[in-house]
């Protein structure tokens, strides 16, 4: 997956896509939380994956000092593809 350049930023898309999968909103101080890494690096991965458009952060209409983030839609299609392929690979060892 061309966007994911560090074991950091695969941790991330799967903790932002777990969540959004879950229907769950996540914040980024959720992901400071969990340790992942410092909270400057996650903050600069962050910074990177909502850039090149990984990652969407959507402002909360109710607490205007947090934003939720969730993956693109074309970064879920990319992780559902490998997904799938990696289901199918894992099939044919059996």
């Amino acid at each position: 997956m061309p966007f994911i350049r560090s074991l950091l930023d695969f941790d991330l898309i799967i903790e932002i896509g777990y969540a959004q999968e879950r229907k769950k909103r996540i914040t980024p101080k959720q992901l400071f939380l969990l340790k992942l890494s410092s909270v400057s690096s996650v903050r600069r991965r962050l910074a990177k994956l909502t850039e090149e458009g990984v990652v969407v952060r959507q402002p909360n209409r109710h607490d205007q000092r947090s934003e939720f983030l969730t993956l693109s839609a074309g970064s879920v299609r990319v992780l559902e593809k490998y997904g799938g392929l990696l289901i199918s690979l894992s099939a044919v060892g059996e």
